[in-house]
């Protein structure tokens, strides 16, 4: 068994938190990570506020597992982030933030609902303001990370300098998609791990299929660090890591429209365009090569579709051996 102080804080048997993954980090994915004893998360802020109760009120009735919430604020209005905050931390174990710098005044809201609070970070900078903010725990994403990506180097590196500057359980993200690579970053001192892009071949994460078949067959060679895919990310630089073949086709694509998808809220088609930041589920149609496929560098993790619980047994029990046999 893998117990860390991140699992004895939170409450998981298992030292994995699913990522927030914009709209694949939905109730059914978080659901079961949960129920195989990870850290389940939703993406709460893809929700209009007003649902955000609902939804996780049906999530906690419906697992007894741990569960979080993922908030980017720039996504959501100025005047409705402490609500969603208050909301979200009233109804799960862990709200956790991103790309934003850490507040002491979010920290507190979350605090005062029950609530632990961790902040993705990129830096040791990044992570000792975060642990002075009051948060709970951090995660530190190196940049071999898919979608967005906070960090500027490898995740090594990276835990080499927050682990020497915070006290608070360290969660390493980025790389990591196999049993080797998620005892390598305990063996160095990280608490638990991060993970997104295996999950996106989960069964739950409801992934376009031609997706989730790029991933398949991708190498970590296969990825590449751009901020191409900037429309609709709410500022200005916005680095991320995605198929570099996806780079290529939009490039090459003939129009500024890669396809369509169906709003998850009102059921209505919209447009997908070119260098659109988006999230390529089952229902988007066109070009899906040319469109968002995030991916992280440790894509070759990914060899086919598997339910969640199976992607988190296969990386606990790897990694078990592989510590037992480097002890």
């Amino acid at each position: 068994m893998l117990t860390t102080r991140f699992t004895e804080l939170v409450g998981c048997t298992v030292p994995i938190q699913q990522a927030g993954m914009g709209s694949f980090a939905t109730p059914r994915l978080a659901r079961a990570v949960a129920d195989a004893g990870g850290l389940g998360t939703v993406s709460v802020y893809q929700f209009p506020v007003g649902m955000v109760a609902g939804v996780l009120d049906e999530l906690q009735e419906r697992t007894p597992g741990v569960v979080g919430g993922n908030v980017i604020l720039r996504y959501v209005d100025p005047g409705l982030q402490r609500e969603l905050i208050a909301t979200t931390a009233a109804r799960t174990r862990v709200v956790d933030f991103f790309y934003s710098d850490p507040d002491p005044a979010l920290v507190d809201i979350v605090h005062a609902q029950g609530a632990l609070a961790c902040w993705q970070v990129g830096s040791r900078e990044e992570a000792i303001a975060a642990a002075d903010a009051g948060c709970d725990f951090i995660i530190a994403q190196g940049i071999e990370a898919g979608g967005h990506v906070r960090g500027t180097i490898g995740i090594l590196a990276l835990l080499d300098e927050v682990l020497e500057a915070v006290d608070i359980p360290v969660l390493a993200a980025g790389g990591i998609g196999s049993g080797r690579t998620l005892a390598a970053v305990l063996a160095a001192g990280a608490d638990g791990a991060r993970i997104g892009t295996r999950f996106v071949a989960a069964e739950e994460a409801a992934a376009h299929p031609d997706y989730v078949n790029a991933l398949i067959a991708a190498r970590p060679g296969d990825t590449v660090y751009t901020d191409a895919f900037r429309l609709g990310w709410p500022e200005p630089e916005a680095p991320h890591r995605l198929l570099r073949s996806s780079l290529e086709a939009a490039a090459a694509l003939d129009g500024e429209v890669a396809g369509e998808a169906v709003s998850v809220y009102t059921g209505e088609r919209y447009p997908v365009l070119r260098f659109e930041c988006d999230t390529v589920r089952e229902d988007h149609s066109g070009t899906i090569a040319a469109m968002s496929l995030w991916a992280g560098e440790s894509v070759s993790g990914v060899k086919r579709v598997q339910p969640a619980a199976e992607i988190l047994r296969e990386l606990t029990e790897e990694a078990e051996a592989y510590l037992r046999r480097w002890a």
